[in-house]
């Protein structure tokens, strides 16, 4: 479909890409993946002819139609409604209904046979082109991307940006293009609106590239993962979580061969340093260098996991309370957000606010921060309580004089110059970068200097709206660590669901204008919320008679043993299944082990015992599963 060849692109004197190769085929749906800097996006822009490559080949079939959704589609404008601007991507069957209306109108005065035959002509083609339904079609895409009716009517130039890249990425999707090339399809989604977006894009016949930092996402859709990582491009045959399983299993094998490598040739050099004032050993000796010369060397491994090595400080601690909101209530014109609800942030709480935008999460976050003062009802800070609020008109209060690094030492005194250098280079900002001016940054820069300064705050409560904004994934994992160990309270507005699944302990949401709360993780929350979900048809099917509710009985002796004896069962069960996990981890440990996968026979056996212990392991799980339900139903009889 596309075939990459020797590709060389050069900015200035660095090579973004050194030679490098990729064949993308009929049906693949690839993550293209890799730090910020290292191409993703330019790539991208090369494939479809927007930059030329210094060298090499990109070629494809001349009738492919590709669909290309960047950042810059932000700047298009138009006041025509977002309905229109998502139709215009049925060029020809617009056309068509044009001249089909300009021969209409004609054959109100010239009834020959020559208007006949164009409009029958005209009709039969738009008709082919599925022209009757392109309206619907449409109508359809944009109310997945979260559109009302009303709404579509609109014009686009009226919405914001976000709003404006969903009508930008209907259009292409109308477009039903032989390859789709989205750069970061996310960044303006919410919630409700990516689920629907997986959906399309899992049925979606044609190819996808897809560049995204997030990896929830990523992993419902790809099939393939394609690194952009020194200039090279790697392909991967899994979706992301088997991307970061083969690349771990790769970098310890070639961990184990650098290592030996190393040790031949230390041990090669002492045999010629030893031997190289001998006469009578010359010729052996210049062999030996000439060989060392030769040898392929084997790259060490680098580090593209950067840990947390920096602590948050807060001098004090907050009282048990932190926010207590009552009878709060917010509304705009013709729309009421918040009616009478009361909410309870907890010290030690760690809150994912989450839902579809416009139900209102952004305005209960600035309530709870204490920006917004216009609603009815109190919101009271807790005793002791000191807050940081991060949002993206934080950027605003950066001082654009300051370098980056000065703008961090006058706002966190209490960090050392050595662990405010450490957080900058997590937030991708290593060696001279660091001394940058403000005042020279792109958004995306200033929002990440934003974000660090947050985490140096002398706060025991942060407020964090869309803080994974603008980061690659290693730069969200290292957000993740520094939540993680965060000894103080925090509440969070975010789309990117494994960041939220990784750091959040509670889960907010906005229904019928109440705020509701669910007590565990997002995963763990998507999960209740699938199961509470009324389906359409259940909604309009006729409500059966309800049956008269049986008296509660005490539970029986008969039913007391037996579930003792279920819940002994599961302990000895949950023993097996962590004995097992050990056991499947070993196995693993020895698969990556030289002795072992440099011997066929020996990989051999030990792939064979690995994958039926694996295989044990995943039916203690089953049974554990099978055996929890059990006992919960047994406790709901007791109940």
């Amino acid at each position: 479909m596309i075939s990459i060849n020797n590709l060389t692109f050069e900015i200035g004197a660095r090579a973004l890409y050194d030679d490098a190769n990729w064949h993308i085929k009929p049906g693949d749906k690839v993550g293209l993946i890799g730090a910020n800097g290292t191409g993703k996006s330019t790539l991208l822009k090369i494939i479809v002819g927007e930059y030329a490559p210094t060298s090499g080949t990109i070629s494809m079939a001349k009738d492919i139609k590709i669909g290309y959704l960047n950042q810059d589609l932000l700047s298009y404008h138009s006041e025509k409604s977002i309905l229109h601007v998502a139709m215009e991507a049925f060029a020809r069957q617009n056309q068509l209904h044009t001249e089909i209306e300009n021969l209409l109108k004609k054959l109100e005065t010239d009834y020959s046979d020559d208007i006949l035959n164009k409009l029958s002509d005209k009709q039969l083609e738009f008709e082919a082109l599925d022209g009757y339904n392109i309206e619907f079609r449409a109508h359809e895409i944009l109310a997945g991307l979260g559109f009302s009716e009303d709404e579509q009517q609109r014009p686009l130039a009226t919405f914001s940006g976000g709003w404006r890249m969903r009508v930008m990425l209907a259009r292409i999707l109308l477009q039903t293009p032989d390859i789709l090339l989205l750069d970061e399809p996310t960044n303006h989604l919410d919630l409700p609106s990516i689920k629907w977006l997986e959906n399309y894009l899992q049925a979606f016949e044609g190819a996808i590239v897809i560049v995204s930092h997030d990896r929830y996402f990523l992993d419902r859709i790809i099939n393939k993962t394609v690194e952009s990582r020194k200039g090279k491009l790697t392909l991967y045959a899994g979706n992301y979580s088997y991307y970061l399983e083969e690349k771990s299993l790769r970098e310890e094998i070639q961990g184990n061969q650098f290592k030996n490598q190393q040790a031949k040739i230390k041990q090669e050099e002492k045999l010629i340093e030893r031997f190289r004032a001998k006469a009578s050993k010359a010729k052996m000796v210049q062999s030996r260098i000439k060989a060392l010369d030769r040898m392929e060397r084997v790259d060490a491994i680098d580090d593209d996991n950067p840990e947390v090595n920096f602590s948050f400080k807060f001098s004090k601690p907050s009282g048990r309370h932190v926010v207590t909101m009552e009878n709060i209530s917010k509304a705009y014109p013709n729309l009421q957000i918040l009616e009478n609800t009361n909410g309870l942030i907890e010290k030690g709480d760690k809150i994912a606010l989450i839902g579809a935008n416009g139900k209102g999460k952004s305005t209960l976050l600035r309530i709870v921060a204490d920006a917004d003062k216009e609603f009815s009802g109190s919101s009271v800070k807790g005793h002791n309580v000191s807050q940081t609020f991060f949002a993206q008109h934080q950027l605003e209060a950066l001082h654009l004089e300051n370098s980056i690094l000065q703008e961090l030492v006058n706002f966190a005194p209490k960090h050392t110059e050595t662990e405010l250098r450490s957080i900058l280079g997590c937030f991708l900002f290593t060696g001279d970068d660091a001394f940058k001016k403000i005042k020279v940054l792109s958004g995306g820069e200033k929002s990440r200097v934003a974000l660090a300064k947050a985490l140096t705050a002398d706060a025991n409560f942060l407020v964090l709206d869309e803080p994974t904004n603008h980061l690659d994934m290693a730069s969200v994992n290292i957000l993740i660590q520094a939540l993680q160990q965060y000894e103080g309270t925090f509440i969070v507005v975010s789309h990117d669901r494994y960041f939220l699944d990784h750091v959040a302990n509670k889960i907010w949401y906005i229904e019928d204008r109440k705020i509701k709360e669910y007590p565990g993780t997002y995963q763990e929350y998507e999960e209740w919320n699938s199961k509470r979900v009324v389906k359409p048809e259940e909604k309009v099917a006729k409500k059966p008679k309800e049956e008269p509710k049986p008296k509660q009985v005490a539970p029986s002796v008969d039913s007391q043993r037996l579930l003792q004896k279920k819940n002994k069962e599961l302990s000895s069960l949950e023993q097996k299944i962590s004995d097992q996990e050990g056991l499947v981890k070993r196995l693993e440990v020895d698969l990556a082990k030289e002795e072992i996968y440099s011997d066929a026979q020996k990989l051999q056996d030990c792939t064979r015992n690995y994958n039926s212990e694996k295989a044990r392991y995943e039916q203690l799980q089953a049974d554990w599963e099978l055996l929890a339900e059990e006992i919960m139903e047994l406790e709901a009889g007791q109940a």
